[in-house]
Parts: C-alpha cells; sequence; structure tokens
C-alpha cells in the first residue's frame, strides 16, 4: 500500500506535487510532541523522497523540500501566534504572518535532503545521502544565526523515558538519524529491509530497559520545592499587580517548604521559582528579599528567576540581564547566574537600529552572560542554570565543572495552553538522558516537572494549575558517552552515513559505466 501511494507521489505533475509536499510536512508535525504519531513519519519522509527524486531539476527539488519543510516547521510552531496575541493592541496585524514566516528559514534546511535525494541513485545511496543530509541541517540550525534546534526529529521519541535511553549514547541528533533511516525504509520496497527495521526498533527498546533497570544512583539529601505561580503574561508586569503576584510565590513557598520540611528532617530544601517569577529586582531589593527570608524555614535555599539591572555611576541604567538568583534564609545572594543564551527578538533586536519596530518587552534589550556556569551555594550540590530555551540546545547545557544537577526556569506563559511547552519539555527530558544528571523545571504557567538521571519523570505539574511540586532529588549519573564527546558523536555518524551514501553511488556509477561498456 504504501509503495503504490510513492508511485503515485512520484507521477505527480510538480503544480500538485508541491501542495502534496506541503501536506506531507502538516502531517509529519503529528509525530512532534505532544502527540507523538511516530508512524505517520513512514508516509511523511519517504513521501518527501519520492517527489524530490522524481523532479526534473534540482530548482523543482529544492522547491519540493522547501514546500515540504513549510508545512512541517508550519505546524510544529504555530504556537508563536500566542505571543503576539499577549500584546494585540499593538502587534495584531503581525497574527497571520508570525507563525508562517518564522517557518520560512526553518523551511529553508528541508532543502539540502530533497536535493540529495534527487541525486542520489535509488535504495541504500539515496537512503543514508538523506538521513545524512537531514540531520546536518539540523545540527546547522542549532548554530546558525545564534542556533534554534527546536523540534528536532528525535524529539519524537520524547513521550517516556525507554525511547529516549538511545540519547545518552548518541544525542538526540542521532536518534534523528535513526529515525530519518527507518522512516524512509519503505522506500527499498523490501520485506527484508522492513524486518531490519523491527530489529534496530527492537534494539533500541533493549538498551533502554537494560539501562533503566540499572540501580539508581543515590538520592541526594534535598528536598525540591517547585512553585508554578500560574501568572497570565497579560498581568506579569502590571504595575498593581506586582506585590498580589509577589505574595502568591510567598504563600505558596512558604506553605509547600514548610511541609517539606516537616516530612523530610534533615535534609535542605531547595524552593524554585520560574524565569522572572519575581516582578522586582530580587538581587538588589531589600525588601524583596526579606520578604523571602520569612517565607523561607531554616537552612532552605531559594533559587528564583529575576531580572538584574546594573547602573553606571551617573545612576543611568545600563544594562539588564534575565537571570536566575540563590537565596539563602536570610535573604543574601549566594549566587547569581545571567542569561547567556538569548531569545532573537523576544529578549533583544538583532540587527538593532535597521528594523523599524520593537517587539522587546521594555525600553532596552536584555544584556547576555558570559556563559554557564555552576552554581554551588552552600548547602546544595552544585547545579547548572538552565533559564528558558537554553535548555533547547544539545551538548550545550553542562558548565565545567560538571555538576550534580539541572535547574531550567522559563516562562512559557507567552505560548499559552499550547503545543510550545509540551515541545519545550520533550527537549528538557532529552537533556536529562544525554548527560546523565536529573533536571529540575519550574515554568510560569506550566509545564513545571522533574525528571531523574535517566530521563524518567517523577513529577509534574501541567498547564494552568497553581501549586508546588515536592520531590527527592536523585542522584547523579556518571557521565554518559554523549556527555563526554557530546556533539561529535552524531557528527561523526553523519558522516560516516555521507560517506556511505557516496561509496554507494560510486559503486552503482561504476556498475553502469561498466554495463555501457559490455554493450559497446
Amino acid at each position: 500500500m504504501i509503495q503504490r501511494f510513492l508511485d503515485s507521489l512520484a507521477r505527480l505533475p510538480f503544480r500538485r506535487a508541491l501542495p502534496a509536499a506541503f501536506l506531507l510536512g502538516l502531517v509529519s508535525a503529528l509525530a512532534l510532541p505532544p502527540v507523538h504519531a511516530v508512524p505517520v513519519l513512514l508516509l511523511g519522509f519517504p513521501g518527501l523522497v519520492a517527489l524530490a527524486a522524481a523532479a526534473r531539476d534540482g530548482k523543482r527539488a529544492a522547491w519540493i523540500g522547501f514546500a515540504w519543510g513549510w508545512g512541517h516547521h508550519l505546524a510544529g510552531v504555530y504556537w508563536v501566534t500566542y505571543a503576539i496575541l499577549t500584546d494585540a493592541a499593538h502587534f495584531w496585524w503581525l497574527v497571520p504572518f508570525a507563525a508562517p514566516a518564522l517557518a520560512v528559514p526553518l523551511a529553508l534546511f528541508c532543502v539540502p535532503p530533497a536535493l540529495a535525494a534527487r541525486a542520489l541513485p535509488p535504495g541504500w545511496p539515496r537512503i543514508l545521502g538523506f538521513a545524512g543530509a537531514w540531520v546536518a541541517m539540523e545540527m546547522l540550525r542549532g548554530v546558525a544565526f545564534t542556533g534554534f534546534p527546536w523540534n528536532l526529529i528525535g524529539t519524537v521519541w520524547a513521550f517516556a523515558a525507554l525511547p529516549v535511553q538511545g540519547a545518552a549514547l548518541i544525542g538526540v541528533h542521532g536518534l534523528s538519524l535513526v529515525t530519518v533511516l527507518l522512516a524512509c525504509l519503505p522506500l527499498l520496497g523490501s520485506r527484508r529491509a522492513l524486518a531490519g527495521g523491527v530489529l534496530v526498533l527492537a534494539g533500541f527498546a533493549g538498551f533502554g530497559a537494560w539501562r533503566l533497570s540499572q540501580p539508581d544512583p543515590p538520592a541526594q539529601p534535598v528536598q525540591l520545592v517547585l512553585v508554578q505561580g500560574n501568572v497570565a503574561q497579560d498581568l506579569k508586569w502590571r504595575a498593581d499587580q506586582r506585590m498580589p503576584i509577589f505574595r502568591r510565590y510567598l504563600d505558596l513557598t512558604a506553605e509547600a517548604a514548610r511541609h517539606a520540611a516537616a516530612e523530610a528532617p534533615g535534609s535542605r530544601i531547595a524552593v524554585i521559582w520560574p524565569e522572572t517569577a519575581s516582578p522586582f529586582l530580587l538581587a538588589q531589593d531589600p525588601e524583596a528579599r526579606r520578604l523571602v527570608a520569612e517565607a523561607l524555614p531554616p537552612g532552605a535555599e531559594l533559587i528564583a528567576g529575576t531580572v538584574r539591572a546594573e547602573w553606571g555611576p551617573d545612576s543611568v541604567l545600563r544594562r539588564v540581564y534575565n537571570s536566575l538568583v540563590v537565596l539563602d534564609d536570610r535573604g543574601e545572594v549566594l549566587g547569581v547566574y545571567d542569561k547567556a543564551h538569548l531569545v532573537p527578538f523576544g529578549e533583544y533586536m538583532p540587527l538593532s537600529g535597521l528594523i523599524p519596530i520593537r517587539m522587546v518587552v521594555g525600553g532596552m534589550d536584555f544584556s547576555a552572560g558570559p556563559g554557564l556556569v555552576a552554581l554551588a551555594p552552600p548547602g546544595l550540590p552544585p547545579f547548572g542554570g538552565l533559564i528558558c530555551y537554553e535548555v533547547i540546545f544539545p551538548g550545550a547545557v553542562t558548565p565545567s565543572p560538571r555538576p550534580d544537577w539541572l535547574v531550567n526556569i522559563t516562562n512559557d506563559a507567552w505560548f499559552g495552553d499550547s503545543a510550545g511547552p509540551w515541545q519545550h519539555l520533550a527537549a528538557a527530558r532529552l537533556r536529562a538522558a544525554e548527560e546523565g544528571l536529573p533536571l529540575a523545571r519550574a515554568a510560569q504557567t506550566g509545564i513545571s516537572a522533574v525528571f531523574d538521571a535517566r530521563g524518567r519523570r517523577l513529577a509534574l505539574l501541567p498547564i494552568g494549575a497553581t501549586g508546588t511540586l515536592t520531590v527527592g532529588l536523585p542522584g547523579a549519573g556518571p557521565p554518559t558517552p554523549f556527555a563526554q564527546l557530546g556533539l561529535w558523536i552524531p557528527g561523526a555518524l553523519v558522516a560516516a552515513t555521507l560517506a556511505l551514501a557516496l561509496l554507494g553511488w560510486r559503486r552503482v556509477a561504476s556498475r553502469a559505466a561498466g554495463q555501457r561498456a559490455r554493450r559497446v
């Protein structure tokens, strides 16, 4: 049935192949979080290869790749429209354009794989070349123009802990490579190839089951209290809401931390607030810190998201940072991390002065911090802070020296009750599995969660819930192969895949040349 479908796609004229590619891209997005309909990739990727391979020339193959990618990413990032609607009075005119415009540069990364599919002969050379080119473009997308490795194909497996265990060996990019290769097996039209694909899946499942069955690292003597204030984005910075919002976080903290201290006597208490949870400049506001100290039980620490400011000697505001600060039970600042990887258009305007509109909230851009740091406040195991989408970058989330756990604070209120927060959560789970480190995630309106060092979800607060999570801090695992070598592993796999594709192409070309010589 799939083969007949692919043959019918290959016969389509170009004017019909373009919308077919767009629709296949749209459907393939159902494999992404939160739907995780992974089998649709058995149609989406082979369909793209069939359409591109049948194109009359490279230009048409490129357009087919772009159309597929535009549909795929349009469905994958539709939620950016929610961010526009938080200030609809000013940016209403962007609503029809936001998601389609963001999908355009992302779709460009789908062009080289389509060109590879057309250039290489059918069979394994074509499949290997397409898969290698796809993952090479995913890796490039993670660094080009500050990087946006969102919705990598490997994230389709992040619906549970078992299927993501392979990320500890090969990272999410390696999972992407395996996924694309398996999805393209119908192109071979061979039952033996499909049986081999089933065996590969069984092997990954077996490895996952084995890894999850291993003894857990010893738990750390810390009780985590994640606070989810559920503050709507349109209320967050209103002057009349600052104290009520702050009081909400203080009240939730006081009650949950008191219960945690009573249930686990002798354990340290680490309270975690989301990104910019404090409506005040927490590191520089003595009164706000005094109120925090009153809410914390003895010996507890608060890890909180806040804006941090720097003034010059003339009392003029010089810089503002999106920061994470650590306070003790006396309100003293024990550590600060300033976000280093800022969001273009959300936290700063690229090409400042050349774009006639400003979408950054406030009067000035955020400044970037110097980079990832391991914070080690007294009484807590050292941790690495990750603010918002810093958690989506594989191989770039762990500072040196290696910490014992990761903290991801975020404000996903921008994206409402959409797929965006679930996609963000999937990336966080993969980072825990890749690095072998537990990860605590506090989100403004959800989804807050705690993952252990193998990516198992221990607790979760859903979108739109106001409340707290209390869970013991899991132990850190030993550095995984990916934690030690990072992107070198998937990079080497991609290079080997492309080399095999070129070798197969040369063999096919040599065989064809020999046949022509014999006929002569």
